[in-house]
């Protein structure tokens, strides 16, 4: 009896593992999740998924309608609104002068404006690559931030709190269905595993740039570039 073949989502997943843990493991995080930084230090990757999911979930709003890319544009994912209100809070009125984004997000952004509002299997890469990194490590990164900086959903840490998704582990696995219902072609798949490669060594350099607060320390402030 011939062994049924490994479903889309697995292949992507085992394919793409190396890329994730190079990208969890960066220094910053490891930094941020140990509360080794200053709140400037957190305060920055704010920033940074602001622009990001601005490009992101501008690029949803396009796909929201097309056949292929559709189903996956929910809107209990967006993070934009939730974002603002921790920008709000932690910034304060004067956030246009100091929420700025790197180089390294400007890149990552620019990237996402570029393939995903025209091209259903590259915009499925990079809201894969966001949304279910958002509900696995991404909970946890909340919930360690939140206790170490002192923060709450409401007060600086909304971008981790998804409301609407009452069990995530059941909508990854939902999400991860859709993933392998899709009539994919051999291209298709070779194009979706490239973009989700390269949104990781986006993210990954995201977080090197952000790697510069992890010599400040608690209790130095640095201010956003």
């Amino acid at each position: 009896m011939s062994t049924p073949p490994m479903p889309f989502s697995a292949r992507l997943r085992a394919a793409t593992q190396g890329a994730h843990t190079a990208a969890e493991s960066q220094r910053y995080v490891t930094a941020l999740v140990a509360g080794e930084l200053d709140i400037a230090g957190y305060l920055d990757l704010v920033v940074q998924h602001h622009a990001v999911y601005q490009a992101l979930e501008s690029a949803a709003e396009a796909m929201r309608d097309d056949p292929i890319a559709g189903g996956f544009v929910d809107d209990a994912l967006t993070r934009l609104p939730a974002l603002e209100a921790d920008l709000a809070h932690l910034v304060g009125p004067d956030r246009a002068l100091r929420a700025v984004p790197h180089p390294a997000t400007v890149a990552y952004a620019d990237r996402i404006r570029a393939v995903c509002g025209t091209s259903p299997v590259r915009f499925i890469a990079h809201h894969y690559t966001r949304y279910l990194g958002d509900l696995s490590g991404g909970l946890h990164i909340g919930r360690a931030v939140a206790r170490r900086y002192g923060l709450s959903g409401q007060s600086g840490t909304a971008f981790y709190v998804f409301d609407r998704i009452a069990r995530p582990k059941a909508y990854k696995e939902a999400y991860r269905a859709r993933l392998d219902a899709l009539p994919l072609n051999a291209a298709d798949e070779a194009a979706l595993l490239d973009e989700v490669l390269v949104a990781y060594r986006h993210n990954t350099a995201v977080f090197s740039a952000l790697a510069r607060h992890v010599s400040s320390g608690p209790g130095v402030t640095e201010a956003v570039a």
